[in-house]
């Protein structure tokens, strides 16, 4: 997951040591989470979205966008069970 929590601080100009005692965690883990080491639980990534007055989305981004091809209709379970078999 990627992330803009790095520049986010800078903006504010606080140190990795500011920032994690605004939300209650280690140094080492804003660290580990700018570095892409760590994806944050549900509860800190609503706690870093207030902190600095944004959405979790507009934070945290997805590594990877979904392959061009795959659709809502590709990931659905086909219906109908088996399939017939030649007699």
């Amino acid at each position: 997951m990627n992330n803009r929590l790095r520049v986010l601080r800078a903006e504010r100009d606080w140190s990795q040591a500011a920032l994690a005692s605004r939300l209650g965690v280690s140094r080492q883990t804003v660290n580990a989470i700018e570095r892409g080491k760590y994806d944050p639980s549900l509860p800190l990534a609503f706690k870093l979205a207030a902190v600095f007055g944004q959405r979790i989305e507009d934070i945290f981004t997805p590594d990877a966008a979904p392959p061009p091809n795959a659709s809502s209709e590709s990931l659905r379970p086909r219906v109908g069970g088996a399939p017939r078999v030649a007699d």
